[in-house]
């Protein structure tokens, strides 16, 4: 997915802005099993997905909590160091040998003030990674393992094809054998 398309379903932006924003943006690749975000840093960087799957997880004793799974045209965003600077609580993998774009906040944050076009399409990707986290909060607390593994195969039908069984159950909060169960089931 090329950038253009990344940054114009966030908010579409005005030519001179557009090209101002994609001037501190750069490509970068990254093999499998990387880790680009880890949990207790400040991140930096705001990458988007050009090529790949990614999951962001928080590591347990007995296993890594998966809590979300980003593909081709997603933003990687540690909300905790976009906004305030803080340390991250999550880490971010590489399911797949994966192209990225990668911004540094700290650039961006610069644009904020003094092109508002750019400050409006900053607020539009907080907005939309705050409705995403609440939309997957309300999943996780109001439905059913079944219930999600099925919206999982709805919404991203291509995360079930790409991705090992044992992170769609640490996602799903079940064990590989139940998740086994749910689809036979299904």
């Amino acid at each position: 997915m090329n950038i253009d398309t990344i940054l114009d379903q966030i908010f579409e932006l005005p030519e001179h802005s557009k090209s101002v924003l994609k001037n501190l943006i750069s490509e970068v690749e990254f093999p499998k099993d990387s880790i680009i975000i880890k949990a207790g840093k400040v991140e930096k960087t705001v990458y988007f997905i050009k090529k790949g799957i990614v999951r962001a997880f928080v590591p347990q004793e007995n296993q890594d909590l998966t809590f979300w799974f980003g593909k081709e045209g997603d933003v990687v965003l540690p909300m905790k160091s976009y906004v305030d600077n803080y340390q991250n609580y999550e880490n971010i993998q590489l399911l797949e040998d994966c192209v990225l774009y990668q911004l540094k906040i700290d650039a961006l944050r610069k644009l904020f003030e003094t092109d508002i076009n750019i400050a409006n399409w900053g607020r539009k990707l907080a907005e939309r990674e705050l409705v995403k986290t609440e939309e997957l909060f309300i999943s996780r607390q109001f439905r059913t393992a079944s219930q999600r593994y099925e919206e999982l195969l709805t919404k991203q039908p291509e995360i079930i094809q790409r991705v090992q069984l044992g992170y769609i159950a640490s996602y799903l909060g079940i064990t590989q054998v139940s998740l086994s169960r749910i689809r036979s089931d299904i």
